[in-house]
């Protein structure tokens, strides 16, 4: 009894540090954004590799100095960034996206009280294909991209 209690002890463990880390997998990207997309009722985005080999030679890039920089998508996709000093997670980098849904007014179609766009764009509902990549940086830190295609955020369109 004793041993089955301390096998358990390390299964749970063990179980706590997987959630932990598993928090940059394709699917929590996929998974953050469609959650916010539901909301507001637009179709499920995919996973694609060939935008993600660009986020991740991008990020790639920005190992040396973790600056928020956008890339320009190459003139074909949209673009998220979010960094830390520390290692931040991709679903969490979604959320900090996710939460500038309080600064977007649909009747107006222009944010309020802060920044909004980088939400209007995880929603953006011609958007059908993401990719993401995150590097740890030289400095520490984390520099998370995800690009879109096709991109979103054009003047004067509504996101849904």
């Amino acid at each position: 009894m004793g041993l089955w209690i301390k096998v358990s002890f390390v299964l749970c463990v063990l179980g706590l540090e997987i959630a932990v880390y598993a928090q940059d997998s394709q699917a929590d990207y996929v998974n953050a954004h469609n959650a916010a997309r539901a909301e507001v009722g637009v179709q499920n985005l995919a996973w694609d590799d060939t935008v993600a080999a660009f986020a991740q030679n991008y990020a790639n890039q920005r190992i040396g100095d973790c600056r928020l920089v956008h890339s320009g998508g190459d003139g074909k996709y949209g673009e998220n960034l979010a960094g830390s000093s520390g290692n931040l997670s991709g679903r969490d980098a979604v959320m900090l996206w996710v939460d500038e849904k309080s600064n977007y007014d649909y009747a107006s179609n222009s944010c309020v009280g802060g920044e909004c766009r980088h939400y209007t764009q995880v929603v953006w509902r011609n958007t059908l294909r993401i990719g993401c990549a995150k590097v740890r940086c030289n400095n520490g830190g984390t520099f998370i991209t995800c690009n879109y295609d096709p991109p979103g955020n054009y003047v004067g369109q509504r996101p849904y």
